[in-house]
């Protein structure tokens, strides 16, 4: 008997570009049916404690072990090709150490990497000792490491990986896992959908564009979508919203996405995702080395549609809104100029001295509309500042919020779900910056502590509810050979949210 899951890997189709597809399927596969399974590659994790059988691969183990050829290291491996008694052409072992989930998908990424010069369609990961955790971190593994962008890219299609079978030893241990491996394989459609979007040029993610992204995934269970334009965001005061965009010929669009999954009488949680499809920083002009880069400060954005889709799938009983306001920021004899006063949503006055400071002047409108949701909480995420890339790099997403038990909930979801963050502080004392003499707040303060000083800005806007804002400017994409977007924060949201489940 086998347990067998399929999921969609790319989202939702817009414009010319298909849906590529990766199966995933769990199902009782043990090191000696794993001998004789018809696939183009085998990978099996082998913990400390790896006990060899009479099995072929076993015996293939323990000589590897015992001529040092395989390391008891984490990520260390050996790659064999047509191993005596495996039907698959290749195989590789790869030490996980004690078997933590971390290392688990530390191994499974470098396994992943060895075959990529072979371009395998098929694989299965054979799990000894398998766990909720380690399933959980292989099917992300395999996700991230095999992931390719072919919207813009064609010829890239001939190297995807379409089929993988995550195999442990029992029909025991695979039904233990089933619930997890249901989680993961959900949870790896979104961050793909969210990847898509992210690695769209502008020109092929345009506002409108994201709109027609979020209707699709209204075609889904318990998904409402709307659309506002121009008219609409100008009729609901949206002033500092509307000023972003009216350098920029591509007509802004503010999405409003509702999964309902519970009664409508439970609060729902509201994500707001900074949606600047492309960002030249406006009369603030940016430097030109890079500025292709910013064709990921939607990562925002794309992460509340990675959610929606992740959401769709597993059905839970919570209900969820996803406020996407999306524009270009673009430098024009129309544009938002240095010193120019912006009346937001909230009625607050702003004074924006750089309009390289654009995402907290779309995002702050966004957090007053968020109110009519009587929201239990509410959590923005932005591409906002370099200055959090600065203080936390690449690992970890900046965390800002007022309430200790929002944070908290937060942290342990980055924890479990491998997309980590950290706090940072929100002093009173931060916001003397944003002090001007000619509107209620500037836009930014001085160099010092600039992703706090962003957070503060944006907290002016988040009085009524709960709130946490998360800097995902260090997270969401990755530059030189590995460019592209990672699809994060889309594991913490996703697990923060199935934390909440009534």
């Amino acid at each position: 008997m086998q347990a067998c899951l399929l999921g969609k890997q790319n989202g939702i189709p817009s414009g010319n570009w298909k849906d590529v597809i990766m199966n995933f399927e769990l199902k009782t596969l043990d090191l000696k049916a794993a001998a004789g399974f018809n696939t183009d590659a085998v990978v099996v994790l082998l913990p400390t404690h790896f006990k060899p059988g009479r099995d072929p691969i076993s015996q293939l183990v323990t000589k590897a072990r015992a001529n040092a050829d395989l390391e008891d290291t984490v990520g260390k491996l050996l790659s064999i090709w047509h191993a005596e008694g495996v039907k698959a052409p290749r195989l590789v072992l790869v030490s996980t150490g004690e078997g933590s989930a971390r290392s688990v998908r530390t191994a499974t990424t470098a396994a992943i990497a060895a075959l990529k010069s072979v371009n395998p369609k098929s694989i299965a990961v054979c799990m000894p000792d398998g766990t909720q955790q380690r399933v959980h971190a292989v099917v992300q593994a395999v996700s991230d490491a095999s992931y390719v962008f072919t919207t813009t890219k064609p010829s890239a299609k001939a190297s995807m990986l379409k089929r993988v079978v995550v195999g442990l030893p029992t029909l025991e241990k695979v039904k233990a896992v089933k619930s997890a491996f249901t989680t993961a394989t959900a949870l790896a459609q979104g961050v793909a959908l969210a990847k898509e979007w992210g690695n769209r040029p502008a020109n092929h993610a345009t506002p409108t564009m994201l709109a027609r992204a979020a209707q699709g995934l209204a075609k889904k269970s318990r998904i409402k979508c709307q659309v506002l334009g121009p008219k609409e965001v100008e009729k609901l005061g949206m002033g500092s919203f509307a000023a972003v965009a009216q350098g920029s010929s591509e007509p802004l669009r503010f999405i409003v996405l509702q999964y309902t999954g519970a009664a409508k009488t439970v609060a729902p949680t509201v994500l707001v995702g900074k949606g600047i499809t492309f960002d030249t920083g406006g009369i603030s002009l940016k430097p030109g080395p890079g500025m292709d880069e910013m064709k990921f400060d939607m990562c925002g954005a794309a992460s509340v549609l990675g959610t929606f889709e992740a959401l769709a799938a597993l059905q839970p009983a919570i209900n969820v809104v996803g406020l996407i306001p999306t524009c270009e920021n673009m430098p024009s004899s129309n544009a938002l100029k240095p010193g120019d006063v912006v009346t937001s949503m909230s009625g607050q006055t702003i004074e924006v001295l750089n309009t390289d400071a654009e995402g907290r002047l779309i995002l702050c409108d966004a957090l007053t509309y968020a109110k009519r949701f009587k929201p239990r909480a509410v959590i923005d995420i932005a591409t906002l500042t370099g200055a959090c890339v600065i203080s936390l790099g690449h690992i970890r997403s900046g965390l800002f919020s007022p309430s200790d038990d929002l944070a908290q909930a937060l942290m342990q979801a980055g924890e479990e779900s491998m997309d980590l963050c950290w706090r940072l502080p929100l002093d009173e004392e931060y916001a003397e910056g944003l002090k001007s003499n000619f509107a209620d707040v500037a836009n930014v303060a001085g160099r010092d502590a600039g992703a706090v000083t962003a957070a503060k800005f944006l907290q002016r806007f988040a009085k009524d509810f709960p709130w946490a804002h998360l800097d995902i400017a260090g997270a969401a994409w990755k530059t030189g050979a590995a460019k592209g977007a990672t699809g994060r924060p889309v594991g913490l949201l996703l697990h923060y949210l199935l934390r909440s489940k009534v």
